[in-house]
């Protein structure tokens, strides 16, 4: 006794539908140099394209008609691959770089953070500092504001505050990012 197995793909990899997979009536064409051949059927459309030893490719399912394209599969696939590609390519991704200050910290180590901060912005990254509170230098927290505002100065010409300095339990947080 032998078993057969039907394997049935409705979607490709990248979810297009070609060929046989399209099942609507009717479909908007647009042929192989890019020129509209106006709305056939799904049919006459397979037609065409096998004529042309190409493939039917559905490109936008949710247009009312459905547009199809007439091409190589293969390269067509390629093509998006590229795209999308390039695209990431582009993209810049920011990161949020921490630092960390205490309460009592002295002029010349809050120079030096800010030299660090400086350095963060100018790459384009975000600045999260964070000035954090132990014991009983927690009783103190309304007057250590002061030191967040001081470091702002100090960047005032390259930053801008995106989140104002904020209370998170045993800290206080404040966003930077560059100026545009």
């Amino acid at each position: 006794m032998t078993i057969f197995f039907l394997i049935w793909r409705c979607t490709t990899i990248s979810d297009l539908f070609i060929n046989e997979q399209i099942r609507d009536k009717e479909v908007r064409v647009i042929g192989e140099n890019g020129n509209q051949l106006g709305i056939m059927s799904s049919k006459d459309a397979l037609k065409l394209a096998q004529e042309a030893n190409l493939d039917l490719i559905k490109i936008a399912p949710t247009a009312k008609p459905p547009v199809c394209k007439i091409a190589d599969y293969g390269k067509y696939r390629y093509e998006l691959a590229r795209k999308e590609k390039d695209a990431r390519k582009k993209q810049k991704i920011t990161e949020v770089k921490e630092l960390r200050l205490s309460p009592n910290i002295d002029d010349n180590d809050l120079n030096t953070k800010a030299n660090q901060a400086r350095k963060f912005l100018a790459k384009g990254d975000k600045v999260k500092i964070t000035l954090r509170f132990r014991g009983r230098e927690m009783a103190h927290m309304n007057t250590t504001k002061v030191i967040l505002d001081e470091l702002f100065a100090k960047l005032e010409d390259i930053a801008v505050v995106d989140k104002p300095p904020k209370v998170e339990g045993r800290s206080m947080v404040m966003f930077l990012s560059q100026k545009r």
